[in-house]
């Protein structure tokens, strides 16, 4: 089973927007939160965005975006049934890689504080720096400062 990461395109944002829809929908629902097809359109557009794929399978996406500091993971969604087969693992450490050659220090993500991925997280070295009322803002370190 080999792992890799595709650019995506713009033929390729319903299909990331129907997954996070389908992925973040529960946590919407129990936070109050609204779910919008023109928002998550709008960040589509202003972000880094990657389909994983499992040999030829496509079964996610990774979207990020950046400052001077970080690499921050925005969405990181996998198909339920491909999900615990060492997909988020990889493109977490995927990221870590591509902080680094950009020369960033941190690699950042929020997650709902009841979403079971936060354990994939924290075992793939992220810690949580705050705690907001729904969420978790996490970061890892991927190098020291030159």
């Amino acid at each position: 089973m080999t792992f890799q990461l595709r650019a995506a395109t713009d033929q390729d944002r319903l299909f990331a927007r129907t997954l996070t829809r389908e992925a973040m929908n529960c946590y919407y629902e129990y936070y109050g939160f609204i779910w919008s097809n023109d928002g998550f359109d709008t960040a589509w557009a202003g972000r880094k965005s990657w389909l994983i794929c499992r040999d030829e399978a496509v079964i996610g996406f990774i979207s990020v975006s950046r400052d001077d500091e970080a690499l921050f993971i925005r969405e990181l969604h996998v198909i339920e049934a491909c999900r615990g087969q060492g997909a988020g693992s990889w493109v977490l450490e995927q990221m870590v890689f591509k902080a680094r050659a950009l020369g960033l220090r941190l690699l950042r993500l929020t997650v709902f504080k009841t979403n079971p991925a936060r354990q994939l997280y924290l075992r793939q070295g992220l810690s949580i720096v705050s705690d907001e009322a729904c969420f978790w803002q996490m970061e890892r370190l991927c190098q020291t400062a030159v």
